[in-house]
């Protein structure tokens, strides 16, 4: 499918928003299977050492 102007481009025959949402949704979605387990793993850190050092404190 050629497009003759951007603005075609972004309308896409009049379904340029069903595409472009589900664009932005599956964008949303991978971002958030990328961070979320970045930032639970860093809590789960913390808390370990956290913990450790209660351990070590006990001794």
């Amino acid at each position: 499918m050629q497009f003759e102007s951007l603005n075609e481009f972004i309308h896409m025959g009049g379904h340029g928003v069903y595409v472009w949402t589900s664009f932005a949704v599956t964008v949303a979605v991978i971002a958030l299977n990328i961070v979320l387990p970045v930032l639970e793993q860093k809590k789960i850190k913390v808390s370990l050492y956290k913990k450790l050092q209660r351990e070590n404190n006990r001794k």
